[in-house]
């Protein structure tokens, strides 16, 4: 009992350091706020770690929270998730966590589904995109709740379906900002696919989607905050090895609880926030 308590210290003392971000305004980010953008990604790294999602959508519910625009946001997470990704699929590859045929399914119709997300979000008017973005968080944060409570399994999905599930993650990963875990890898094991394969996969899938969302969003933005990309992507590796390590002990099913309610208090707050500052109020 006191192993597990401890192991759920770092993900507690993360969450609550998470809550106080929001109520902070940054439109306009600096190299001196490097340590929060770590904190972010190891916060976020840590918990993705232990439920194998949420990294995403806990990520642009903070930084939304904080100020930073949809765009903006989504491209940074991505361009952090390059090495985040890459880090993880590699390590289900040399594990043998990878069903060669589900990954093929998967990558080209992210992709497609990915760039396509990624122009609408690039050149969407921000006031609206917020809304939609924050309702769409919110309704992930919902997903996550509902998935810490149900354990029964469907029948399997069929190819075809693999295949509009993989584009439609996609799209709404980039326009979320996150998404592609809870969308994909909870869809699948919830359809009775190996939760193993499964996870490793996705995992190895998103790596190619988040690469040309990337690429998408470069080649629409003309800016870059590099320190939150550097940021999110040094306290995601710093995180990705301790969270491996305690996984396996953290009571999962409490901790989704946790999540999912994290970021529906953070939808609801963007949402409110948003049509505060909107120019029709």
């Amino acid at each position: 009992m006191v192993e597990k308590s401890l192991n759920v210290f770092p993900i507690v003392i993360s969450a609550s350091a998470l809550l106080a971000l929001p109520l902070m305004n940054m439109s306009s980010t600096t190299i001196i706020d490097l340590p929060i953008f770590i904190l972010i990604g190891f916060s976020a790294q840590l918990i993705d770690g232990a439920i194998g999602m949420a990294y995403g959508v806990l990520s642009n519910s903070i930084l939304l929270a904080m100020g930073v625009s949809p765009a903006l946001s989504s491209y940074s997470i991505h361009t952090a998730e390059i090495f985040t990704t890459l880090a993880s699929g590699a390590a289900h590859l040399r594990l043998r966590n990878v069903d060669k045929k589900l990954l093929k399914k998967l990558v080209v119709p992210g992709i497609i589904g990915g760039a396509l997300g990624a122009c609408l979000l690039s050149s969407a008017p921000i006031y609206p995109i917020k809304i939609v973005v924050s309702i769409y968080l919110l309704i992930m944060g919902l997903i996550i709740l509902i998935k810490a409570r149900r354990t029964a399994t469907r029948s399997l999905l069929k190819p075809h379906h693999i295949s509009l599930l993989g584009g439609f993650g996609g799209l709404m990963d980039a326009i979320g900002g996150g998404g592609w875990g809870p969308i994909v890898a909870g869809t699948l094991i919830a359809g009775g696919n190996n939760p193993r394969l499964t996870i490793g996969s996705v995992n190895l899938a998103e790596f190619f989607v988040t690469i040309i969302q990337a690429l998408t969003f470069t080649a629409f933005l003309k800016t870059m905050a590099w320190e939150i990309v550097v940021g999110l992507a040094i306290g995601g590796l710093i995180a990705a090895p301790l969270a491996a390590y305690i996984c396996k002990r953290l009571p999962t099913r409490i901790l989704m609880m946790i999540v999912g309610s994290l970021i529906i208090l953070l939808g609801v707050k963007n949402i409110c926030t948003t049509f505060i500052e909107s120019p029709l109020f």
